[in-house]
């Protein structure tokens, strides 16, 4: 943001993300999109006025400068979710500049904000889900790399974790393997805890990776292992899930996070309860739970035309 705006704007930027880290525990992924929020904003402002803004400028912006920006996204072709989250990115940071008593401003409470398009999380085939399972294993020639991609997957679909939280987890956060009914505490956004049932055949799978594993077993340390010994990166996870995508001729969102919206998605297709699978995943609101009703009525309706005789016949 230097040169984009007055030093004082730029400084209580720095701050607000510190706060946003700090206080609010903000995981560093959104405050990376956040801030290319707020830039991109302060870099409009900066065309829209003619000069670098400062925090004057803020106090002083109108309806019709928020309804400009709004118009230029739209122009720009911009997706509704993104303004949205754009909006939610200066009410955010107008809050805390009012708190911090620099501002005093409520023009973005005039402004409606484009509603958020509903999304409908994409879940694999329990096939497929399987078959991401057994794909990462074959598909490394190092034994232990292998078999620790194989347990990665295992516990994203088994026990219906995000990424980063299975790649945060510590040696230490196993049941032992004879225990049947393994419990795991799983650390989730805003460093909320959870308690996420560990399934016999994961256990079996992450220790059958841990026996080869060249690393010493310390229970304080890491999980999931990179090459060199270091905690695996998220990247690079990301990057053996696009090679089984293509080994497997999968669509491209069979991600890491759709084998947690397949964990949800087959529980409630098998009776599972919409509150229980809210306390696996670790949603704050049952709304965000919900979604996953439309998600297993659509592979419902895909089962039913597919299959049913009088839906495949065109009179």
């Amino acid at each position: 943001m230097q040169g984009l705006a007055e030093p004082t704007l730029v400084l209580e930027a720095e701050s607000w993300k510190d706060w946003l880290l700090i206080e609010k525990n903000y995981s560093l992924k959104t405050l990376e999109s956040y801030y290319i929020d707020l830039t991109g904003f302060i870099n409009f402002l900066r065309d829209h006025l003619g000069y670098p803004p400062g925090i004057k400028d803020l106090n002083h912006l109108s309806t019709i400068d928020i309804r400009s920006y709004l118009a230029k996204r739209n122009n720009d072709g911009l997706k509704r979710s993104s303004t949205a989250r754009a909006m939610s990115t200066l009410r955010n940071f107008f809050k805390f500049l009012e708190l911090n008593g620099k501002l005093k401003n409520s023009v973005l409470s005039t402004i409606r904000t484009p509603p958020r398009p509903k999304s409908i999380p994409k879940a694999l085939s329990i096939k497929d889900a399987t078959n991401t399972i057994l794909e990462a294993e074959s598909l490394n020639d190092i034994e232990w790399l292998g078999k620790r991609d194989k347990a990665l997957m295992a516990i994203l679909y088994g026990g219906g974790l995000r990424l980063g939280e299975a790649l945060a987890l510590n040696q230490k956060d196993l049941p032992t393997q004879t225990d049947e009914n393994g419990i795991i505490r799983v650390t989730g956004k805003s460093k909320k805890q959870r308690l996420v049932p560990l399934l016999p055949v994961v256990s079996n799978i992450i220790h059958l990776y841990l026996n080869v594993c060249p690393f010493p077993r310390d229970p304080s340390a890491p999980l999931f292992f990179g090459l060199r010994g270091k905690r695996l990166n998220p990247g690079v996870a990301q990057r053996h899930v696009r090679k089984i995508r293509s080994s497997l001729g999968l669509p491209h969102t069979a991600t890491p996070h759709a084998l947690r919206h397949s964990f949800a998605t087959h529980l409630l297709g098998g009776g599972g309860d919409l509150r229980t699978i809210q306390e696996l995943l670790g949603h704050a609101t049952m709304s965000t739970t919900q979604r996953y009703t439309d998600v297993d009525q659509t592979l419902l309706t895909n089962v039913y035309r597919s299959a049913h005789p009088r839906a495949r016949r065109s009179d």
